[in-house]
């Protein structure tokens, strides 16, 4: 089966500028998921999506190939991962002939995802019925917690069986997509324009950790915090 790892990595940002290579413990932040990615077993190739010479320049320093440039169309605040993805896919199979059988998505943004969570999630994709795959974690807090305002009221968004306070008495899976890995079929994705279809999706479930995203700067402060406190093993990092 060839994968390909697309990374998407554009120049901008609102959170944090040049978040894609902003310094996570002295190292840009897009090289932790180039290095996890490097190091897998299952990926076939690595296509880095980028409108920014810093970025590329950055990534080639890796010894990543980077041919492809996005155009600035498709790096805006308002672009669509599957916009940027089939834009790349269509350039891939102009230069090269072919399309790979399984996209690999990567967002620079989750540093702390290992090569053995994609390699686990590889496996995982392999050994499934299904056609794509979403990483997730447990949420820190349970769902019966959480309230939705409706109108001048509210109402719990998941009702917990009656005489239940304690947190370890809650019932029930529930899970958070942390957005760390997406793997998809070709034919899925192409068929469908989309990485997730209720019930038709595996879920692949990862330590909460691992699935940190980094949107704004104290999520770079965390991610260091956890980097040098937890025992991620893992070379890449």
């Amino acid at each position: 089966m060839r994968i390909l790892a697309f990374i998407p990595a554009r120049g901008g940002s609102k959170g944090i500028p040049k978040k894609n290579i902003a310094l996570l413990n002295g190292i840009p932040l897009v090289h932790y998921t180039i290095k996890a990615a490097q190091a897998s077993r299952y990926v076939s190739d690595i296509f880095l999506s980028s409108d920014d010479p810093d970025v590329i320049q950055s990534c080639e320093a890796l010894g990543v190939k980077v041919p492809y440039r996005r155009p600035a169309s498709l790096a805006q605040d308002d672009t669509t991962t599957i916009d940027t993805v089939l834009h790349g896919l269509d350039w891939w199979k102009n230069k090269n002939g072919y399309l790979p059988d399984a996209l690999l998505l990567l967002q620079p943004t989750s540093p702390l995802r290992t090569t053995e969570d994609i390699d686990g999630a590889i496996e995982t994709f392999r050994a499934s019925s299904t056609q794509s795959l979403i990483s997730v974690h447990k949420p820190m807090d349970h769902p019966y917690k959480y309230m939705e305002a409706t109108g001048n009221g509210w109402n719990f968004l998941k009702k917990a069986d009656k005489g239940i306070t304690r947190r370890q008495d809650f019932r029930g899976e529930f899970f958070v997509i942390n957005g760390a890995i997406y793997i998809v079929s070709i034919d899925f994705l192409l068929s469908k324009n989309t990485f997730i279809v209720e019930n038709e999706t595996t879920p692949y479930q990862m330590p909460y950790i691992n699935g940190l995203d980094i949107d704004d700067p104290s999520h770079l402060k965390l991610a260091e915090f956890y980097m040098n406190m937890s025992p991620i093993t893992d070379s890449s990092h």
